[in-house]
């Protein structure tokens, strides 16, 4: 195996499931940094993200880009709907419950999605698409918009954080609640807005995986194990780390299969999982220890 078919077979691909997996993991990470608990339905809100692009693309005839703001729009409310009514009134137990509710949250979710699409696989658009040689690199048009978009997604969101006054919001209350309260935060509202950005995260996630492979009702449970190696990869509570944990995971699994049987990738996943955990478990950019 040359060069360039090492980069059309694997580095690629895994770049793309990567940028997948990053999105997936910022808003684990957003979750666990701000609200204190990790969050079992992340993969099946990023199908039903995926699932609402679907049906916004059949209804209206446009172009699955174009479905994407709403469907992302449309998982931020679903995530505030969510966290309002079931992980609100248990804002005041141990967060270990508000986690247990999120797996109930996760089948509810992914029973939603069978009831009304059904278990059979679904694509955005039918067809072959072809890919452009870039200098012998093989690159189809939707994983070009996979990496500008998510590259687009994660600059805004840092800006964000780091610049606006309700980024700088969320930071301080990730760092200290009771504090921040103290101070003058409104911790309603952000945990609102954190909810908003989280289901968006997950829609786009979810829009991004779907279109670059196929929609299934269990695509959502299939990527919540390399989602969260990516999120402890990198550091919980890191937006960074969980874009470069994400990048790893997916690269991993893609180069795996080069010594491995490929419906061994997930190994890949829970290997990464368990070293970063015994070796180093705030991560490679000292996140949060869960």
């Amino acid at each position: 195996m040359n060069a360039l078919e090492i980069i059309n077979y694997h580095l690629i691909p895994g770049l793309v499931i990567g940028t997948t997996y990053a999105l997936g993991a910022i808003g684990v990470t957003l979750v666990f940094a701000i609200m204190r608990h990790g969050h079992i339905a992340h993969g099946d809100m990023s199908a039903l993200g995926a699932f609402i692009a679907l049906l916004v693309v059949t209804s209206l005839g446009i172009s699955p880009y174009a479905a994407l703001p709403l469907a992302m729009v449309f998982g931020g409310l679903v995530a505030v709907g969510i966290d309002q009514v079931f992980y609100g009134p248990l804002r005041a137990q141990p967060k270990l419950i508000s986690t247990m509710a999120s797996f109930g949250v996760a089948l509810i979710i992914r029973s939603l999605i069978q009831m009304y699409w059904g278990v059979q696989t679904q694509v955005y658009n039918h067809g072959i698409s072809r890919p452009t040689n870039w200098l012998g690199m093989r690159l189809k048009p939707q994983e070009i918009m996979t990496f500008v978009i998510t590259i687009g997604i994660i600059v805004a969101l840092q800006l964000f954080l780091n610049r606006s006054k309700w980024g700088k919001a969320m930071r301080a209350m990730s760092d200290n609640p009771d504090l921040a309260g103290a101070c003058g935060v409104d911790i309603r509202k952000v945990t609102v807005l954190t909810w908003l950005l989280v289901g968006a995260l997950c829609a786009a996630s979810g829009f991004f995986l779907g279109i670059n492979t196929e929609l299934k009702s269990t695509m959502g449970w299939n990527i919540l194990l390399p989602v969260f190696a990516a999120a402890i990869l990198g550091g919980v509570g890191r937006i960074e780390g969980a874009a470069v944990g994400g990048l790893i995971v997916g690269l991993a699994e893609e180069f795996s299969v080069l010594f491995l049987p490929a419906e061994y990738k997930a190994v890949c996943s829970f290997a990464i999982l368990l070293i970063v955990l015994l070796l180093r478990p705030t991560g490679i950019f000292n996140g949060k220890v869960l």
